[in-house]
């Protein structure tokens, strides 16, 4: 039977805390790393030299492509056979920036594209320099592209985290599964968990719709203001007069 006694134990859990301030940082540093190489990898998508092009496109078909569970497992599993050895942490930041990082390129990519390139022409034609071309003309519109996407992927990976516990990372799944071991109340325990997650999306949903709304500030259009039943016979009135 439901417990809410155990219940609230596991949510005021010192041990749960811990294990979503874990996945918290976890999810915030693999999104960074991961959003700077994504750029990094979509430059050298739109490069003119072949063998860049070629290099970052298999990388980016390489990790797309395969299960990220795998791929973490390889990074710390595997890579000891090479004589290269990591520590969960790093093992578990290195698989996520890298599968992170196939994905962020494409939205990145796709935001840049999204500029007409006849706005750049005519910046360079203005005299613009490449670097102020960038930050003035490029950037802020490919990021009213870009943040949408961005957001839903920070989202997801705050939950996709969940996956480091294989690797023994003790963020929140993994800390709730210990926890669950002295008492055998599994629903409580996963349910708790459940509501620190929606706790955590929720605050980022909030933060999502406040980044979108300053990205895109000044650059909603105004809805029209229809009167037709008014203007039009009026305008018309005084041309004829």
């Amino acid at each position: 039977m439901w417990s809410w006694e155990a219940f609230f134990d596991f949510l005021t859990s010192p041990r749960l805390l811990q294990g979503a301030w874990t996945t918290v940082w976890l999810t915030v540093v693999s999104m960074s790393l991961g959003l700077l190489l994504a750029a990094l990898v979509a430059w050298g998508r739109a490069s003119a030299h072949r063998p860049l092009r070629i290099l970052t496109g298999g990388y980016v078909w390489l990790f797309r492509g395969t299960p990220l569970l795998v791929q973490l497992v390889i990074v710390y599993t595997g890579l000891p056979q090479l004589d290269i050895r990591l520590d969960v942490v790093t093992a578990a930041l290195t698989g996520l920036v890298l599968n992170e990082a196939a994905y962020l390129s494409e939205i990145v990519r796709s935001g840049f594209l999204a500029v007409p390139r006849g706005q750049v022409e005519a910046a360079r034609a203005l005299g613009m320099a490449p670097g102020r071309v960038f930050r003035v003309v490029l950037l802020p519109q490919a990021l009213r592209v870009m943040v949408p996407p961005l957001g839903n992927s920070f989202n997801g990976l705050l939950k996709t985290s969940t996956l480091v516990s294989v690797i023994s990372v003790e963020e929140l799944l993994r800390r709730t599964q210990f926890a669950v071991q002295t008492n055998f109340r599994v629903l409580e325990g996963l349910t708790a968990a459940a509501l620190y997650y929606l706790a955590m999306t929720t605050l980022w949903d909030l933060f999502q719709r406040w980044l979108e709304a300053r990205v895109n500030r000044g650059h909603a259009p105004r809805p029209a203001r229809v009167d037709a039943g008014r203007a039009t016979p009026r305008r018309f009135g005084k041309e004829l007069r």
